[in-house]
């Protein structure tokens, strides 16, 4: 099916307020209400701005959306939900108006009846809900930086009537580009399963929370979205200047060492550091001055000329 990128249909930005929302959706009503406009095409326009207001009204179904738009693509026509993705069930319809008015997407994920309710209207029992769980993830910064898939081995108890088992169960999932350390990736009906009801359909499983783990790199640290990395110079490459390959998380790359450089200089390298989800971070290669750990007679006279030659005194400002 097509995705629905309701923000994009109401004309808001995705970390839009609620009064943001509800104002963009009276102006864009007003504008293809049929009452109020006949051209052909506003009534279909109308229906989905009705769409996109009823699921970014409700912070439950607001929330559940952007989980999916992680995943999905506006422009995509083949969507599919995460790995293991089940309607809640508690979305009804609104005052909006009726389902049936709305697309497929919406149906599909935020018209699973009210829930309690059978479709003849008579009450049933609440559903009974199985155990969450949760695991931590290691992600590798590269695989930050591109998005990755992650091949899940976990256990999931379950009772069999009699005792509660381990069972070892396989998922593949999504990690999206621009996963930050720390943070909660929820997959729905991962979890164990539901039990207790005298109808098993009144049975959810629970859920699989993810928390991700960036794995400390070799030679990166992580400053934010930028990283940074401690470039070592021998004492002539800082004085004379020279170029060097670095390594960056995507390559190597050349770097110009401008001559008569400081040891804890910073080198800014655009776009060569962590994504979020909005921005490009920042790779800062920090210079740190190298001294060779032993000297030979040749050169341990060199640098004995060059303390007579060189009259620079780094600790000139110092008071007495």
């Amino acid at each position: 099916m097509e995705f629905k990128d309701y923000y994009q249909i109401l004309g808001v930005d995705e970390n839009a307020e609620l009064t943001e929302i509800k104002k963009a959706y009276r102006r864009l009503a007003l504008k293809f209400h049929p009452d109020m406009n006949p051209d052909e095409g506003a009534e279909e326009k109308f229906k989905q701005v009705a769409e996109a207001y009823e699921v970014l009204k409700d912070d439950t179904k607001r929330a559940e959306y952007d989980e999916m738009k992680r995943y999905g693509s506006s422009s995509s026509k083949n969507f599919e939900a995460p790995p293991g993705w089940q309607p809640s069930g508690d979305f009804g319809a609104g005052n909006s108006g009726s389902s049936a008015n709305y697309s497929e997407f919406f149906n599909s994920f935020f018209a699973g009846g009210q829930k309690g309710f059978s479709h003849a209207g008579q009450q049933e029992p609440d559903l009974f809900k199985g155990q969450d769980l949760e695991m931590e993830v290691p992600v590798f910064l590269e695989e930050s930086v591109s998005g990755t898939t992650k091949n899940l081995e976990y256990l999931v108890p379950e009772f069999d009537g009699r005792q509660t088992q381990q069972i070892k169960k396989s998922l593949i999932v999504k990690i999206p580009q621009g996963i930050s350390d720390g943070e909660r990736i929820r997959v729905k009906g991962q979890g164990a399963p539901g039990q207790g009801a005298v109808n098993s359909k009144n049975t959810l499983n629970g859920d699989l929370f993810l928390h991700i783990r960036l794995v400390p790199h070799p030679l990166f640290d992580v400053q934010g979205i930028n990283l940074l990395l401690t470039l070592p110079l021998t004492p002539w490459e800082a004085a004379l200047g020279t170029k060097l390959e670095v390594p960056t998380l995507d390559g190597k790359i050349n770097l110009n060492i401008p001559p008569n450089s400081c040891s804890g200089k910073k080198l800014r390298i655009k776009g060569k550091g962590l994504k979020s989800k909005t921005s490009q971070g920042d790779l800062l290669t920090i210079l740190k001055i190298d001294i060779p750990p032993s000297t030979t007679s040749e050169t341990k006279k060199l640098w004995e000329q060059l303390s007579e030659i060189e009259q620079y005194n780094p600790r000139a400002d110092w008071s007495n």
